[in-house]
Parts: structure tokens; C-alpha cells; sequence
């Protein structure tokens, strides 16, 4: 079993307000998908994840088709088995937003300064 993680930042969790504000049904599939990666971790392959390339090469997305929308979840690989997930999103586009990648980036950055901090 691995390890997943909610990126939370003063007691907001972004991913969890994303995935409340979607109707039951994209819920559930999200969910069940978190579910998947928690079980199968690295093993589970594409289409359920993809490593992002270029600047945001730090980032995965969990990639999610429920009906006729498209989700992602970002989130990175901390620790031995263990994935925090950052942000989500409906892809609208083929193309990913820059801004969605770029809260990514940030969140992921603010993370790593908070497990340097508890470590000094």
C-alpha cells in the first residue's frame, strides 16, 4: 500500500474542495481513482498517470475520464511510496493551463520549505 497525501495550506486542502465542488458521480471517480493509485502506487501506468515534461518535470497527473469530462490531479512522489497531491483540475483543452501547472509548481515548492522547516 502506498502513501497518499493531501497538499493542505492553513487548513485548506485544494484538492478535496476541487473534488467536493464536482457532482456525485465525478466524485466517485476521482475517488476510486485516488483509491487505485493508493493500492497500486508506481505500478499503475497510462493512461491512469503520466510524468509532465519540460519545467514541470517534478510533476505527475492522475488522469481521470468520467463520461465525457477529463480531470487531473497533480501531485509528486515525496518519499519512498509516499505521492502528495497538489491540485486538481477539469481539462477544458488539450493543452493543460500554464496557470494550473504553475499552483502546482508553487504548492509543491511550499511543501518542501515546510518539511525543511520541521526538520531544523
Amino acid at each position: 500500500m502506498y502513501e497518499i497525501e493531501y497538499y493542505t495550506e492553513k487548513s485548506y486542502c485544494p484538492v478535496i474542495e476541487f473534488i467536493s465542488g464536482l457532482p456525485s458521480k465525478a466524485q466517485a471517480k476521482i475517488l476510486r481513482e485516488i483509491d487505485l493509485f493508493e493500492q497500486f502506487g508506481l505500478y499503475l501506468g497510462y493512461p491512469h498517470k503520466k510524468k509532465l515534461e519540460g519545467s514541470y518535470n517534478k510533476l505527475w497527473e492522475l488522469r481521470i475520464k468520467q463520461s465525457t469530462d477529463n480531470f487531473r490531479i497533480f501531485y509528486f512522489g515525496f518519499d519512498q511510496g509516499k505521492f502528495i497531491l497538489l491540485h486538481g483540475i477539469r481539462k477544458t483543452s488539450k493543452k493543460t493551463p500554464k496557470t494550473d501547472l504553475d499552483i502546482s509548481i508553487k504548492r509543491l515548492t511550499n511543501y518542501l520549505k515546510g518539511c525543511e522547516q520541521s526538520e531544523s
